[in-house]
């Protein structure tokens, strides 16, 4: 029974899918990218939504700076059975007596010093606004180096894609010339296996990249938060900025990192709960004022209705003289928070610097690799030249062109990967400094 190898079949699809499928793809720029993902990632909106609570409470009403009005009312009927002995001892008896009441009207209730807390509650909330605006600016420096990063993993594995279709290129040639060979009588059977396998495992190795690129599509498409079956290509080159210098970074971290920022601004927090804390060693005092209404009906008494309205107004003043010392053990928790908060600036400025020394060391070590295979792919490219060359004419053996074939794909595989390992880098560094840019 004969038997077909369908994987050639298979590769051929798939390879023709792909072309399709890239002519067919619109180009997406990273700015395009990032643009749509500050516009739809869940992240950034679900951070926004919580910035619009912390604006909202921003208020001095809810600080308790302002007056409450109120309205109120409220009723008391009763049927009773009553006997009465009165101070001259006649006794009366009323069974079924009612007694009815109702009272209403509106009134103002109003702290009008309370230690100066409520001016410390004000400012703590434009504080909690100002950290909401913080931790934005974090989950939006995260987004967009999440989409920047992957968009540039998309450029490198493109561009590997096209170094590894440029070998199968080769390799097809290479078993044509060994088929050629092995027709005329210059060449073994075994070198047009050797050819074969060759081709089928460069075949392989497009395969499971191509896989890799799609996969890496669907990701950055989920950043976005688009349809991840979305079709799209990328720019063919990673542009690096090769002039970044270390001092400048960590001045402009010390500005402008969200991190530190908020940091900074949980300290202020703490700084005011104290003040808040200490507001309550001061007398509270209130205003009371308000127009009621009273009626009042009843069976039996000298007065059997009576109706009221009028003005009530008047002070209150109260102050804790002791409350079992909570006062000085708040006050000094407070004070522990505030040094905490210290400490942990001082801890997130070493962390990011250390951070910034770090990445900038690795920015410098990929800037040098990009030199480096940069002349290494020269140097391969003119090896494979050659080699081909002479394979064609068949002065040397099957396995050197092999070895120059692979040396050439590596090296520019190396490349490719050298870039985007310093955009990397490059990005890193500018988010530490809170300073993204899409370049």
């Amino acid at each position: 029974m004969k038997t077909f190898n369908l994987w050639p079949l298979y590769l051929c699809i798939c390879l023709g899918i792909f072309s399709l499928k890239t002519h067919a793809q619109e180009l997406l720029t990273l700015e395009q990218a990032v643009e749509i993902t500050l516009e739809n990632n869940y992240d950034i909106r679900l951070a926004k939504n919580e910035l619009r609570v912390d604006s909202l409470g921003v208020s001095p009403g809810l600080a308790g700076m302002l007056p409450r009005v109120f309205a109120q009312a409220n009723t008391n009927n009763s049927i009773q059975n009553i006997t009465q002995t009165r101070s001259d001892g006649n006794v009366i008896e009323l069974d079924n007596a009612r007694n009815n009441s109702f009272n209403y009207g509106v009134g103002l209730d109003w702290t009008i010093f309370d230690g100066l807390s409520m001016f410390a509650r004000y400012d703590r909330l434009k504080e909690l606004e100002n950290l909401g605006k913080a931790e934005l600016q974090s989950t939006l420096l995260n987004q967009v180096s999440a989409v920047m990063s992957t968009y540039y993993d998309l450029v490198q594995q493109q561009q590997q894609l096209t170094a590894l279709d440029s070998t199968l290129v080769i390799s097809r040639q290479r078993v044509e010339l060994a088929d050629n060979r092995f027709s005329i009588g210059k060449a073994s059977k075994l070198e047009v296996l050797n050819a074969k396998v060759d081709l089928n495992t460069d075949k392989t190795h497009y395969v499971n990249q191509s896989e890799l690129y799609v996969n890496t599509k669907i990701r950055l498409n989920e950043i976005m938060a688009r349809d991840p079956k979305i079709e799209f290509k990328v720019v063919d080159d990673v542009l690096i900025a090769d002039n970044l210098k270390l001092d400048d970074l960590e001045q402009l971290a010390m500005t402008q990192n969200p991190e530190l920022q908020r940091q900074l601004i949980n300290k202020r927090i703490s700084e005011l709960e104290l003040k808040q804390i200490k507001g309550n060693r001061f007398p509270k005092i209130s205003a009371i004022t308000g127009y009621n209404f009273n009626n009042s009906e009843s069976s039996l008494g000298f007065t059997t209705k009576n109706n009221a309205q009028g003005w009530n107004y008047g002070f209150a003043a109260s102050i804790d003289i002791f409350n079992g010392s909570n006062q000085n053990r708040n006050e000094k928790i407070a004070k522990v928070q505030i040094e905490n908060t210290t400490l942990a600036i001082a801890q997130q400025k070493q962390t990011i610097i250390s951070q910034l020394n770090s990445a900038f060391q690795t920015y410098l070590t990929n800037l040098n690799l990009i030199d480096l295979e940069t002349h290494n792919e020269e140097i391969a490219k003119e090896n494979l030249d050659i080699t081909l060359a002479k394979y064609k004419i068949g002065t040397i053996p099957t396995i050197e062109f092999r070895a120059a074939q692979l040396n050439y794909i590596r090296a520019t595989l190396r490349l490719s990967h050298a870039k985007y390992e310093a955009k990397l880098s490059e990005i890193t560094l500018k988010q530490l400094t809170g300073n993204l840019s899409f370049q």
